[in-house]
């Protein structure tokens, strides 16, 4: 479950609900098309956004649409006991496996770090990804921390932010992590446009956004990665260079919600309020650049 390509789709959301009828359509569509995982309520699902009514029916409709695909729901929450009763009902629902980042208001020490997933994998009864992003919760892991987290019941990988783009310290980083987690824990990467660098590196997972809307092309990547084919990995990705340009200026997020407003597999409004979709200006960008790389809803 935690190796190959974990794809990410959009929840859509507006003020009132989620679209489950959309939303089902996204995740059978990367069933469709062989995805090794669904990550359902990722960052670029909104999960901090939602209640826990929404959240569990959100990871119901999920399961049944992935029609037997892994699906690997995010559990994140402020409060310990928040990401408990997520967890339960993550399990309720049928998923495969968690994915937990460390949120926060306050600060963390890395002891509440540790404490936190401790607390969870103790009650837990699926595989469990630590999600170490820091751009967004500014929580940092170090090599030590993540460890001794790795060593914890029920872990089964660990999510990292984009590797460098130098190939010698990309490597260097994933066989530092290498040397202090167990065999049985995989290492993944996120950052989209740093993906081929990752799996290049010796990740054995992407865990991607755009692969949640475009999963034939970022599988395309992943296998040729897996097969050990750099330079056609890295060809792939060039391919997909406007797209990262978008991703750079205006975030994943809000370009993955234009982009499936475009294909017509999401209504508008998609994103929860405060967030705010891309200005037509920039939406007409996106839709150049849909058309430029023959990016469809096939």
């Amino acid at each position: 479950m935690f190796r190959g390509l974990s794809a990410f789709p959009l929840t859509p959301t507006d003020e009132h609900d989620i679209d489950h009828r959309a939303y089902a359509t996204l995740v059978s569509r990367l069933a469709a098309a062989g995805v090794d995982s669904v990550g359902a309520l990722g960052s670029t699902g909104g999960y901090a956004y939602l209640s826990r009514e929404q959240r569990a029916r959100a990871a119901r409709t999920a399961v049944e649409a992935a029609a037997g695909v892994p699906v690997i729901v995010s559990i994140g929450a402020l409060r310990t006991s928040q990401v408990l009763e997520l967890a339960e009902d993550a399990q309720k629902a049928g998923a495969a496996g968690v994915l937990l980042a460390a949120m926060t208001y306050q600060p963390l020490t890395d002891e509440e770090v540790f404490g936190l997933y401790e607390d969870v994998t103790r009650e837990l009864s699926v595989p469990l990804c630590v999600y170490d992003n820091p751009r967004t919760t500014k929580v940092r892991f170090s090599t030590e921390l993540h460890g001794r987290i790795a060593r914890l019941p029920h872990v089964g990988s660990i999510k990292i932010p984009a590797v460098s783009d130098d190939p010698g310290e990309a490597r260097a980083r994933v066989d530092a992590l290498r040397a202090v987690v167990p065999e049985t824990v995989t290492i993944g990467v996120s950052g989209d446009w740093a993906g081929v660098r990752g799996l290049n590196a010796g990740c054995d997972v992407w865990y991607s956004a755009v692969g949640g809307l475009f999963p034939r092309a970022t599988l395309a990547l992943a296998r040729a990665a897996q097969a050990g084919d750099a330079a056609k990995a890295d060809a792939l990705s060039d391919e997909l260079a406007p797209l990262w340009d978008l991703f750079t200026r205006y975030g994943g997020l809000r370009v993955l919600s234009a982009a499936a407003s475009q294909l017509g597999l999401a209504a508008e409004p998609n994103l929860p309020r405060p967030l705010l979709g891309l200005d037509e200006a920039a939406r007409s960008e996106v839709a150049d650049v849909l058309d430029l790389l023959r990016l469809t809803a096939d």
